[in-house]
Order: C-alpha cells, then sequence, then structure tokens
C-alpha cells in the first residue's frame, strides 16, 4: 500500500482538516517565548518536575498571539477563547507527558515545539487552493524537494542547531529545524510535512505506534513508514482532526483519560463516553456494567413518565371537583339572587295598591264577585277605561285612583328600578281562558299589585280589575306564610312580577327591499315592502326557494354577496341596523350551540357576555332562569348539550337551547329561522308560547316557519308570505288573510289547513277555482296596496284594469334585458366590491342600541372558563394527544441514536418533524371545530380578541406539557450530552411556533386542507433547511424556516457539550451546517416570534375572511 494512498485516507475530510488545523494554532500557542535546548538534562524526578511547571507555564499565556484571528474565524464555533483552551489544554495536573518528553529528548524538547510561523504556515496550508488537491503540506525550508528530513515523515520531529534560539512567538520566519530527528513524543502529533510537535488535547489518547507487520501500518495510526529507510521506526500520532478522520486519537467510548498518554477502563456503575477524561457515576437506577459507554437511564424516563400522567390525572380529577365547586358557588349564586328577590318583595307595601283599588270600588263589588265566579264575560264596553285617564294599560295609571295618590307616587319611586313585570302562570291563564280567575291565582301572589298590573292582553273591562284585586286580598294571609318557605322555581316566579325599565323597542320598516345576487345578476328579493312592529309575533311564510331565509338576513344586514337596493327604517329613522346589533337576537336555521357543554352553561355563557355590564349578577341569574323555565329546560338543564359523537339532549330541546341563546340576552329585535323545523306540535306550541311571552314585554318578533298547525297558525300576530322570486304575496294580520284571499278567489276548502293551502297555491300544485294564476298573486298584492309594479311583471296582470297597469308603471324594471361581456360583468363585480366595502364602512357607525356590554377583559374572562371547561370534557383526545407523543419519542429515541459525529442532528431533525406534525394536528381542533360558533358570537357582538386570546391561553397548557411527555422518552432513551432543560426550552418554543401556524392553517382552510398542509408543511420545510447543496435562493429561504431555527437550536446546546479532543470536530461541524453558537437565544427568539406573527396573521385572517 503506497505512501499516498495512506495520506490520502488521513486527509479524505479537507474541510475539518482545515478547520482543525487553525484550532491547532489556537491551542498550540502555548510555548515560551524563547527557548533553547539543555544540555546534560537531569534525570532527578524532582528537576523532572520542575522543568515540566516551567515549560507548561511558559507556553500557558500564548492564547494571545492568535487570540484575534481565532474570534473573527472561528466565533462560530469558539465562543469563549481561555474556556475552550483552558479545556483542551489546562495540562496543570496531568504534566507527566511532559517529563517524559524531556527526559526522552534529553531536554530538547523545548526546541522541537512548533512555532507560531509554522502553526500559521500548517493553517495556511488547508485554505490554500492546491491543499485540496495535495495530500501533505506545501513544501518548506524543512521540507522540500531538495530537503526531506526524516523529521518530515508523519509521527517523526526534528530539533534546532546547537544554540540557535526558538522564538515560538514569531508569526513569519520559520525556524530551521532538521537535526536530531526522532520519533514524535507520547502526548504529542507530528504531522506530515512539518517537522515540529504539537501536544494532544485533553480527552486524546496519543501512545506512540507500534508496526504491524502484517498489513505494515503503524497502529494504532493509519500510516506507514517510509520506503527504502530501514533505520526509520514508528513514531507518535500523526494528525488531530475531526472524529472521523482521526477517531484513532480520540480516548475510546468505555475508557477515560486522565492525561494524553494514559487510558483507564471505566469501572462499575460509571460510564465512559468518547473522548472523556474521567469517569462519570451512574444514577442509583441506572445500570452501568463496566466499560459502559453510556448509562441507561430509561427507567428514570419511565418513572417521569409516571409522575407526568399521575399529575394530569390528578388534575382531570380535580377538574371535576373544580366543576362540582363552581356549580355550588352558581347555586349560592342562584339562592343569593332568590334571597334578593325576597328581601326586595318583603320591603314593598303589601297589597296596598290593591286594597286601594278594591275599596274604590266597593259599590260594584258584589256586582262584580258574582261576575267572577261564574266566568261570564263581562260586556262592559272597553271604553270605560277612558274614565281612567289616557294612561297606558296594564300600569298602575291605568288602574282606578286611589284616595290621595300619595300611595301610588310612594310605591312607583320604591319600583322604580330595575323590577320584572308579568307572571308567567297568569300570562298563560289569560292567553288559554280570559274570562276565568285561573290567571290571578297565584301560589306566590305579589307583594305590590301596582307593579303586578297584567300588561300582556291587558285588563279590557273593569270586571276583570276587581276579580284580580279580589283574588289578591283573599290571599293575602296564606301568602305572608308561604313566603317564609318559597321554594326555588316560586321566588322565580315571584321575579317574574318585579317590574323592570323597559327594554328599548324597535319598529323594522322596509320599502322597495330588492336583493339581487352578483355573480349572476339574479333577484333573490324584488320588491318587498312592509313593517315588523314591536310586541308582535310575525310569521314567514312560502314555498321552498322563496327566499324566506334571505328575507331575514337582509333585515339584519347580514347578506353577503349580494347588492341590496331600498330601504330599512328602524324606528323611522335611516339608521344601520347594525348600530342596534347587542338588542338584536338572530336565531339560525342550524343549531349551533356547544355541544361540551350544558344547557344551563351555554345560556349563562350568553347572557353574561351580551347582557348590560350595568345589570347586577342576580338579575341576570334570574334572567336565565326565567328563559329555562319558560322553554321547558328545566329536567336537562345540567345535561349536557351533545355532539354528533357524543348524545346529548333531544333535538327538540337542543332547539329550544338554540332559541335561548338569543331570549337570555333580552333582545329587542327577535329573528328566528324556522325554529320550529323539527319539533312536534307539542314543541312547537311550547316555543312559541315562550316566544310570545317576550312578544307581550315589547319584543318584535319574526320567524320563518313551515307547515305550521292550525292552532300554531292562530298562535301568530301577522304573516308574510313570499312567493318565489322573493316576492311579497301577503302581509298583514293573521286573522285577515283568509278574508284577503277569499276576495281574490281562492277560497280554503274544508278540512285543510290554511296556511298548506296557500302554499300549494303559490308552488302552483293546487288550482283555484277562480282561475287566479299564482304568478299573479304578488302583482295584486302590490296593486291591493297600491305599491309600483315594475314593468317586466305588468305581463302577470292580464285581466287587470288598464289603469291599474298605468298606474303601476312606476318604479319599473328592466333588469337583465341586456346581455354584457365578461369583461363588462367582471368590472360590474367589482365594482359592487367597492361600493359594498364603502357601506360596510359607513354602517360602522356609533352603538345605537343604548346597552353597554361587557369589555374585552371581563369577556376574556368568560371565554377562558368557558374553554377550559371544553378542554377538560375532552381530555380523551387530550389523552390520545399525549400518547402518540410518547410512542414517537420512544421510536425517535431508540432508533435515532444522537450520534458524536453530528451531535444528534438526524434524531434531532426527526424531533422537529414529529414534534411540528402531531402538535399542528392538534392544535387545528382548537379553531376548525368553532367556525360555526365563532361566527355567530361574533355577529352578536362579542369580541373576537377575547375569544381568540382564550382559545391560545388554554393551549398554553398543552405547550408546557406536551414537550415534556415526548422528552420523558426521548431524552432517557437516547441520553444525549445536553441538558434537559435546554431540550425542553427549545421544544416548548417550537411547540409555541408550530401552534401559532396551525391557527392561521385551521382558520384560513377547511378541516380537510388544513391538515394536509399540516402534514406537509415541517416535512418540506426540513428538508429544505438539512440540504446542503442548495443555490442562493433556496438557502435564503432556508434562513427563514422555522425548522432550521429549530434544529440549530438542538444541535448548539448539545454541540456546546463538546470540548477538549472534542474542539475541531465540533467546529468542523457547526460550518458544515452553517451554525454558530453564539445563535442559540436567537433561535429561540426567532421561534417565539413566529409563534406571534403567526398568532397575529391567524387573528387577522379571523376577522378578516369572514364566513361568505
Amino acid at each position: 500500500m503506497s505512501r499516498e494512498k495512506f495520506n490520502k485516507l488521513r486527509h479524505n475530510h479537507c474541510c475539518f482538516l482545515s478547520v482543525s488545523i487553525f484550532v491547532v494554532a489556537f491551542a498550540l500557542s502555548s510555548s515560551p517565548a524563547y527557548c533553547q535546548q539543555f544540555d546534560g538534562y537531569d534525570n532527578n524526578p524532582a528537576s523532572q518536575e520542575l522543568f515540566s511547571e516551567l515549560v507548561y507555564n511558559s507556553f500557558s499565556n500564548f492564547t494571545s498571539v492568535f487570540k484575534q484571528d481565532i474570534a473573527k474565524y472561528f466565533g462560530f464555533c469558539i465562543t469563549d477563547v481561555d474556556e475552550d483552551w483552558n479545556m483542551a489544554f489546562n495540562f496543570s495536573k496531568k504534566t507527566q507527558f511532559l517529563s517524559n518528553c524531556a527526559k526522552k529528548t534529553n531536554g530538547d524538547m523545548t526546541a522541537r515545539i512548533c512555532t507560531a510561523a509554522e502553526i500559521k504556515f500548517y493553517f495556511n496550508s488547508f485554505f490554500e487552493k492546491g491543499s485540496k488537491k495535495t495530500n501533505y503540506l506545501k513544501p518548506n525550508k524543512n521540507c522540500n524537494l531538495s530537503s526531506w528530513a526524516s523529521g518530515c515523515e508523519p509521527g517523526w520531529a526534528c530539533g534546532v542547531a546547537k544554540g540557535q534560539k526558538v522564538d515560538l512567538r514569531n508569526s513569519k520566519d520559520m525556524p530551521f529545524r532538521t537535526t536530531n530527528c526522532a520519533a514524535c513524543c507520547e502526548g504529542f502529533f507530528c504531522p506530515h510535512g512539518i517537522t515540529c510537535m504539537i501536544p494532544c488535547p485533553l480527552g486524546a489518547y496519543c501512545p506512540l505506534a507500534k508496526l504491524n507487520k502484517t498489513t505494515g501500518i503503524c497502529d494504532p495510526y493509519h500510516y506507514q513508514l517510509p520506503p527504502g529507510k530501514p533505520n526509520h521506526t514508528c513514531g507518535g500520532a500523526d494528525v488531530w482532526a475531526d472524529i472521523l478522520s482521526s477517531s484513532e486519537m480520540f480516548c475510546s467510548a468505555g475508557s477515560y483519560c486522565p492525561s494524553n498518554i494514559e487510558k483507564i477502563p471505566c469501572s462499575r456503575g460509571h460510564y465512559c463516553r468518547t473522548g472523556s477524561t474521567s469517569q462519570t457515576g451512574c444514577f442509583k437506577l441506572a445500570t452501568c456494567e463496566p466499560r459502559s459507554a453510556n448509562q441507561n437511564i430509561t427507567a428514570y424516563g419511565i418513572l417521569f413518565f409516571a409522575a407526568l400522567s399521575f399529575l394530569l390525572i390528578i388534575i382531570y380529577n380535580c377538574s371535576d371537583q373544580v366543576l362540582a365547586t363552581r356549580e355550588r358557588r352558581q347555586a349560592k349564586t342562584r339562592e343569593k339572587a332568590v334571597q334578593s328577590v325576597r328581601e326586595t318583595a318583603q320591603a314593598r307595601e303589601k297589597w296596598k295598591s290593591a286594597r286601594d283599588i278594591a275599596k274604590k270600588g266597593a259599590i260594584g263589588l258584589q256586582t262584580q264577585l258574582s261576575r267572577t265566579f261564574s266566568r261570564t264575560k263581562s260586556k262592559r264596553p272597553a271604553e270605560q277605561l277612558k274614565g281612567f285617564g289616557q294612561a297606558k294599560p296594564g300600569t298602575d295609571a291605568a288602574l282606578p285612583p286611589m284616595p290621595g295618590g300619595s300611595s301610588s307616587q310612594q310605591s312607583s319611586e320604591k319600583g322604580k328600578k330595575k323590577e320584572k313585570s308579568n307572571l308567567s302562570r297568569m300570562i298563560d291563564d289569560i292567553e288559554n281562558n280570559p274570562e276565568g280567575h285561573e290567571g290571578f291565582d297565584f301560589e306566590i301572589g305579589d307583594k305590590n299589585i301596582r307593579k303586578n298590573a297584567p300588561r300582556g292582553k291587558q285588563l279590557h273591562t273593569q270586571s276583570q280589575m276587581f276579580r284580580y284585586a279580589y283574588g289578591q286580598i283573599e290571599r293575602e294571609k296564606a301568602m305572608q306564610e308561604q313566603n317564609k318557605n318559597l321554594t326555588f322555581s316560586g321566588v322565580i316566579s315571584m321575579a317574574n312580577e318585579i317590574e323592570i325599565s323597559k327594554r328599548p323597542t324597535l319598529e323594522v320598516a322596509f320599502k322597495d327591499l330588492t336583493l339581487t345576487l352578483k355573480s349572476k345578476r339574479k333577484h333573490l328579493l324584488r320588491c318587498v315592502t312592509g313593517k315588523l312592529s314591536p310586541g308582535r309575533v310575525s310569521a314567514v311564510m312560502g314555498p321552498s326557494g322563496a327566499g324566506k331565509t334571505t328575507f331575514l338576513s337582509a333585515l339584519t344586514g347580514k347578506a353577503t354577496g349580494c347588492t341590496m337596493s331600498g330601504m330599512v327604517l328602524v324606528n323611522g329613522k335611516m339608521d344601520p341596523i347594525q348600530a342596534y346589533k347587542k338588542i338584536i337576537g338572530f336565531v339560525p336555521q342550524d343549531d349551533i350551540v356547544h355541544g361540551n357543554l350544558t344547557v344551563e352553561e351555554n345560556l349563562w355563557f350568553s347572557a353574561r357576555c351580551r347582557l348590560s355590564v350595568d345589570l347586577p349578577k342576580p338579575e341576570k341569574v334570574l334572567v336565565v332562569e326565567r328563559v329555562i323555565e319558560s322553554l321547558g329546560l328545566q329536567a336537562v338543564r345540567d345535561s349536557l348539550v351533545g355532539t354528533v359523537e357524543k348524545r346529548g339532549i333531544s333535538g327538540g330541546q337542543r332547539k329550544r337551547v338554540n332559541v335561548g341563546l338569543e331570549m337570555v340576552m333580552e333582545p329587542s329585535l327577535l329573528i328566528l329561522d324556522e325554529p320550529t323545523s323539527g319539533l312536534d306540535s307539542s314543541s312547537s306550541q311550547l316555543l312559541l308560547r315562550a316566544l310570545r311571552r317576550e312578544a307581550l314585554e315589547g319584543v318584535n318578533i319574526c320567524m320563518v316557519v313551515h307547515q305550521p298547525s292550525y292552532t300554531l297558525f292562530r298562535m301568530f300576530d301577522d304573516l308574510i308570505l313570499l312567493a318565489k322570486g322573493g316576492l311579497i304575496a301577503y302581509h298583514g294580520s293573521v286573522k285577515k288573510v283568509e278574508e284577503y284571499f277569499a276576495g281574490l278567489g281562492i277560497t280554503v276548502p274544508e278540512r285543510v289547513n290554511p296556511p298548506d293551502y296557500f302554499i300549494d297555491v303559490l308552488e302552483g300544485i293546487a288550482k283555484p277555482k277562480s282561475g287566479v294564476n299564482y304568478k299573479q298573486l304578488p302583482v295584486r298584492w302590490m296593486l291591493h296596496n297600491g305599491y309600483p309594479v315594475p314593468m317586466d311583471m305588468l305581463q302577470n296582470t292580464d285581466g287587470l284594469g288598464a289603469s291599474s297597469a298605468e298606474n303601476s308603471a312606476h318604479g319599473a324594471s328592466e333588469f337583465g334585458s341586456e346581455t354584457e361581456s365578461f369583461a363588462g360583468d367582471f368590472w360590474q363585480d367589482l365594482k359592487a366590491n367597492v361600493d359594498s366595502g364603502k357601506d360596510h364602512n359607513l354602517s360602522k357607525s356609533g352603538d345605537l342600541s343604548g346597552r353597554r356590554s361587557p369589555g374585552i377583559y371581563q369577556q376574556y374572562r368568560y371565554f377562558l372558563g368557558r374553554t377550559g371547561k371544553q378542554r377538560l370534557r375532552e381530555a380523551r383526545a387530550q389523552a390520545v394527544d399525549c400518547l402518540i407523543l410518547l410512542l414517537a419519542g420512544i421510536c425517535l429515541g431508540t432508533l435515532a441514536k444522537v450520534s458524536d459525529e453530528t451531535f444528534g442532528v438526524l434524531g434531532y431533525t426527526y424531533t422537529v418533524i414529529a414534534v411540528s406534525l402531531l402538535c399542528k394536528i392538534a392544535a387545528l381542533r382548537s379553531f376548525s371545530q368553532d367556525k360555526l360558533h365563532y361566527w355567530r358570537e361574533r355577529s352578536s357582538g362579542m369580541s373576537s380578541l377575547a375569544y381568540f386570546l382564550a382559545k391560545d391561553t388554554i393551549d398554553h397548557f398543552s405547550t408546557i406539557i406536551k414537550p415534556l411527555i415526548y422528552l420523558s422518552m426521548f431524552y432517557f432513551f437516547n441520553n444525549p450530552r445536553s441538558t434537559v432543560f435546554d431540550n425542553y426550552i427549545v421544544l416548548i418554543c417550537l411547540v409555541y411556533c408550530v401552534t401559532g401556524i396551525a391557527y392561521a392553517l385551521a382558520i384560513f382552510f377547511e378541516p380537510g386542507p388544513a391538515q394536509l398542509w399540516s402534514v406537509l408543511l415541517p416535512v418540506v420545510l426540513t428538508l429544505i433547511a438539512t440540504n446542503t447543496e442548495n443555490g442562493i435562493v433556496v438557502d435564503y429561504i432556508s434562513d427563514l424556516c422555522y425548522t432550521k431555527w429549530a434544529l440549530e437550536a438542538f444541535v448548539i446546546s448539545n454541540a456546546k457539550r463538546y470540548y477538549g479532543v472534542w474542539l475541531i470536530t465540533r467546529c468542523g461541524s457547526l460550518m458544515e451546517s452553517g451554525y454558530d453558537l453564539g445563535h442559540w437565544y436567537r433561535c429561540l427568539i426567532l421561534l417565539v416570534f413566529t409563534g406571534i406573527a403567526s398568532r397575529v396573521a391567524a387573528f387577522f385572517i379571523m376577522i378578516t375572511f369572514h364566513k361568505k
């Protein structure tokens, strides 16, 4: 085997060697300023020790020669020159190899150590062009074609001429060193092509080589003896480079080297990594056999995971206790509300105004009592009420005046503040039987009749007033006893009768309301004119495709992708409807309710976020309880609503909860989209009765209904009947609809439900005997009310008077008569988008509702509590995520071992991919499953920022826990040199970063594409970050990849634990990867910054790219 071949084998890693030489320069900048050979070296041990100390001290401060150059060119791998030198070349405690070398060279050792010029020459040779092509150093004054001393061979060195001084600090002139050539001393290495010695660093083992006669190689090194020189023997070590090029120089695993000439096997109970200078004791539970290269700490990982699991189980089990405690606190809150109502009621004058009314009507009391018990209808005309003044019906002023009037005034002042009116049972009985006195037969009674006069159906006759007063007087004593032991439901009923400040009323009028689809230029609504009045329940009916839901969306300003014309007036003003969104409730067609919350939790959250912040908490509790009672949800108040995967309450109950979410905010305008769809007749009547109670409070209610029963149909006040094309066929009182259609010759057959028949007529299924075409019905309604009829609709007016047609020509439209080109359509769409943007900006006027809702911080607290409950009830999904992370840590910790050559790049690369992928997929659930809920809550005026921050805050728990779960297996199976804390910090920053990216993906994409992006993104970015053969553009992209920052942080945290003999390997590996030891904090900051930036982008997407 030729010498060139072996030289090529030794120098096959030019990049690493080039780094190594400069580090050698830094390391060996440690010789005395001036040295000369010592004649007659003394063999006295004391003299040898003294000589060794003098030699060591003479070069201990030589780092100043190369310190600036090292900091400039190798700052990426050497952060502290003095510390790294001390870790590699501090031989103060182990100077035996110096004594041995001095003894061997007879005092000539100092003349054989390389000077600064030789080290610089050695270093520069690897960076010049020819160095990459040659297997040895360039020719120099000592080793060239004309002069090749034995010291030029690997493992050998020479001295200087006798009497010649050597200036080791001289970095310009290389001394002549060609005499007294001999084998390199133990503990030193002598490079090929230069005739001086360099000390081996700590952690290296540099014995003298021995010739292997079989292979002709000097073991343990890999160089051959020069041919033609029979007196030449094997010398010492020849090169110090990276572990791949000079692994024979490193202290082997399972042994430790306290000095560079001594190697001791590790004893039992200890382990020794490659390049160790001392043995490290194993942990108590770890098993370490003799010559162990690493300790097995898997048991600690298992114990750590068991402890973490135990802690999570405790947290989960305690969460039930926490929820139970919160339930008890809420129950106490309800009891406090009850106590507040009781105290308020007892403080009032008991039936004072009722007695006054009874005394005032004492003359006619006997006559009225007979009517009361016989339940005969009073025939006294309603005009008698006018004798009491023009006061509003249902108030104290509407009752007969009391003598003096002072008590009435005093009572009104006491009940001036927020109090409730209209007992629910009384309203039910008045609605079902206006003539009976059962409606006034209360279980608990009222303590101030002036605050309790019915406002629903009103006291239309004087006999009803006296019946009411008489019933109260007779039950006064009984109620005083009952007040001592009031039940909770009884107090809630009593609270319903305490009069509060009335809700603001909203009257919505619309004129020539037309809605046009932008893309197809098609009418969804056309020429819709009418009015929705407070205190009335309006039903919107019509065949499928008539635009019923579109009509409701247009009224509430939620119609997107359309061009709207006409006018919508709120209380007779041109105010935007969005300015009243705090007092407008919109119940969507789908039951958008949180399935992992109970019925009461859903309602209570909506009440806290949407009721006025000035309303005391006891009164909010009473509002929620009133809604629960009126909707008949008492039996399921503590039951989970349920999801598709987990069964909860019934469909009808879920529908009522969906309505209750809007009722608890006490709206002035309540819009419902098909609230009775899927409900049976009894459930529909229960829901409609609850809505009628709201209407009695002055609420304007409008709802879409499909095929109501006749009983349900008669419970509505007004009817809006839409025909196909978004045209109104009838808008008026329910009681007059049959009369109107009978005037058109459309008579409802016997035993046929009128609304079903009218819809069949509008659908074209039923043919009226009068021969009226269903297409003529909208036109006839317009002509009946004197509304203008568009010109293109006049063709449906055959048989009508010409004058009517002429009068209706006003407002004609020739929409769609011309066909425009694609460019024209595109321009019109663009123009419409700009106009809609302007309208949207203009619609963002100040709030006109007069309600002050909770601020962002208060809503953040509410969202935080709700999200925390949801996470606790999703513990199974969280456990599955943790189990998958655990298995990933076991697999990667077992298969992808951290190698010393690359400082664990492979294992950490897999870690970045696995943790990114698994944490992203888990974080997608935070927003992808709640989009519909967010859209509903945002449209109702809830804070988007509070919603987003609460979600992110709860996910911080996973950001802290999941890295621990993964490291419990990966770290303890792999056992890298970096600490657990360093790895944990990097993983926390990585999880925080990928969680923010997952938020943006979940909000911007649908669930399927979001999961696909979550899988592909970490894999692709990691491939880009780890590919070293890239172009300029790809390198620039890789510098922006979060995977590179995470991988660099992992490698740096591990590489900084390698020192001594690993110094060249560390510098070479970091140079090849492009990493810098000083960038650890920068990588963490970039990861955190990316997480923050991605969250900002996710929030921007959430509030910008709204549901279309």
